[in-house]
């Protein structure tokens, strides 16, 4: 049996004066949510707020819709990704230098409206999009 490997994040999201933001980043030509490898013993939640910190030196996280989470179905050698959904007051993103490869992990951030995102992220992150997006929605 293959065992699934789990990675949890967050969709970032910042209400501003033209609506709501969500926060993307890329690591080549490819978007997506803070993210990273859940460490053995680590609660997931936990991953997801110090992968969103380091990635972007985000800290200030509200998870004003509960803890609830959606996961991608398996992908890249059995990985799934789990995404919360918090909100964050801050706009300022940093890229830090990943000590491990001597490099930012990503190589820019953009704060996008729904549409626009949705365009750069590939099917499996829209559906994730979409649902944290409608979980804003309802929460009106």
């Amino acid at each position: 049996m293959v065992q699934t490997v789990l990675s949890a994040g967050v969709v970032v999201v910042r209400e501003t004066a033209d609506g709501w933001r969500v926060l993307l980043l890329r690591a080549y030509n490819y978007w997506d949510f803070p993210k990273g490898l859940v460490e053995p013993g680590e609660d997931p939640l936990a991953t997801a707020r110090r992968e969103v910190r380091e990635e972007t030196g985000i800290d200030d996280l509200d998870f004003r819709w509960g803890q609830d989470f959606i996961e991608t179905a398996p992908y890249s050698r059995n990985k799934v990704a789990r995404y919360y959904l918090a909100a964050t007051r801050t706009d300022s993103v940093k890229l830090p230098v990943n000590p491990e490869i001597g490099a930012p992990e990503h190589h820019e951030f953009r704060w996008l409206t729904s549409a626009p995102a949705q365009a750069l992220v590939v099917p499996r992150l829209q559906e994730v999009l979409r649902h944290t997006l409608q979980r804003i929605i309802d929460a009106r």
